[in-house]
């Protein structure tokens, strides 16, 4: 999988084919981890979880048709948040036993603060970034060799030290800091890549 990724946008463009299956895919594998643990993180059991994750790319395959790709109007992450925030608020209200509503506006409010508790689209975004990162390292790793890319993952993301990491690998301290460079400069340009819009 050393194909060039294509910008975001014209993943969309492809998904609304489908029998496009690659793009699915690659739809799929960035997009369904982010939902998948955002809903763990609001509380929700594996499977409950799994089945909001259904649910969400079941709208989005069917609303993909009639997106209009417009970057004045926001971005597909922030919309794909509000689908993900309205299923997740319809979910948990389902769970809860019947209250009868008064019909007032107090209730509109306190709805109104519930649907989004502080910091969920920061967490989103934060998890988003996560995802790229670890979709774009995906890809990356087979263009590297084996004790280039433990090199850099050692060092990077376990938080070795190069000197631990030479010793591991059997390699120069300066092969560790060159390999870990070019790694990531590699990363760097795969999300890019997919930041791009």
């Amino acid at each position: 999988m050393t194909e060039s990724l294509e910008t975001r946008a014209s993943l969309l463009i492809r998904i609304r084919d489908p029998k496009d299956d690659a793009s699915w895919r690659e739809f799929v594998r960035l997009y369904a981890p982010l939902v998948y643990g955002f809903a763990r993180r609001r509380g929700l059991q594996d499977a409950d979880a799994a089945d909001l994750v259904q649910d969400v790319l079941q709208q989005a395959a069917t609303a993909v048709g009639r997106l209009e790709y417009d970057r004045e109007r926001g971005t597909f992450r922030s919309w794909l948040f509000r689908v993900v925030r309205n299923r997740l608020n319809n979910w948990l209200r389902a769970q809860r036993p019947t209250d009868r509503g008064t019909g007032d506006s107090d209730m509109q409010v306190m709805l109104e603060h519930e649907a989004a508790p502080a910091g969920d689209e920061d967490q989103w975004d934060q998890e988003y970034e996560r995802r790229v990162f670890a979709f774009a390292a995906e890809q990356t790793r087979p263009e590297f060799e084996p004790t280039s890319w433990q090199a850099f993952w050692r060092t990077a993301v376990e938080g070795k030290t190069p000197v631990e990491t030479a010793d591991a690998l059997g390699i120069t301290v300066g092969a560790v800091y060159i390999a870990k460079s070019r790694v990531i400069a590699r990363i760097r340009q795969k999300v890019q890549d997919l930041e791009d819009q």
